[in-house]
């Protein structure tokens, strides 16, 4: 099963996938370019027109994010390394995410997001 962008013609769906979660359940470590097909996934269902305006794009944003924290559940554990591996697969989740879009405007606001945390 590959996680990539479902090309439709509108609204468009793309799929956030979680290609490095298996590390985090110990199930073994999968590379940047690989896709681990048994990885939880979210699909998040977006219009081109929620690519053009402010509003839409903090909103396709937010609803990412809200995906990539179904996809790297939170390990509520003090296992600090558990916790950063999280962080990590949710980062890379969202990452993955605005890459298949290729959309600048989201690409920058990301970025912006990444720096203040």
């Amino acid at each position: 099963m590959s996680h990539f962008v479902t090309a439709r013609a509108a609204p468009l769906a793309l799929l956030v996938a979680a290609g490095s979660l298996g590390c985090v359940l110990g199930a073994g470590v999968a590379g940047a370019e690989t896709v681990n097909a048994d990885a939880p996934s979210r699909v998040v269902r977006y219009s081109t027109e929620a690519l053009t305006s402010n509003d839409g794009l903090q909103d396709l944003y937010r609803r990412i994010q809200f995906a990539a924290k179904q996809v790297c559940p939170a390990s509520y554990s003090r296992d600090l390394h558990a916790n950063d591996l999280v962080k990590a697969c949710r980062q890379q989740a969202i990452t993955n995410a605005i890459h298949q879009i290729n959309n600048s405007q989201l690409a920058a606001l990301h970025a912006s997001s990444s720096k203040n945390g």
